[in-house]
């Protein structure tokens, strides 16, 4: 099981920008993908963003494509989330998510065993 431990979200105007961080502990994470996911009330939890840990490959939801950058700390075993031009409609509980890597896309929930508690972010016009 990985512990994930989000941190950095907050109430920020429209164009501004925030960063997230998610700190992993307990496994190596050489054979995760991680990922951003985030759920506004009344709504499913959708993907954001995901990175296979062990390599480059990042992928992104088309609306935060040109925004947001996903990318980590292999020292530290953190992953961080850059948003930036942010959005009314970018307001949302950010969650981490750790999983195996799989046959699942990664823009699935079911790709992801371990979740972190989540941090809200909230953007006003």
């Amino acid at each position: 099981q990985v512990r994930l431990v989000e941190s950095g979200g907050g109430l920020v105007q429209a164009g501004a920008s925030l960063r997230l961080s998610c700190a992993a502990s307990g496994r190596t994470l050489r054979f995760y993908s991680m990922g951003w996911f985030r759920q506004a009330p009344g709504k499913e939890r959708e993907f954001v963003a995901a990175i296979i840990w062990s390599g480059q490959t990042k992928k992104y939801t088309d609306s935060v494509k040109g925004r947001f950058t996903i990318f980590r700390n292999d020292t530290s075993n953190t992953l961080f989330l850059d948003m930036n031009s942010l959005k009314p409609e970018d307001t949302a509980v950010y969650y981490c998510a750790a999983g195996l890597v799989s046959t699942i896309p990664v823009a699935s929930v079911r790709a992801f065993s371990d979740w972190g508690q989540g941090t809200q972010v909230t953007v006003s016009s």
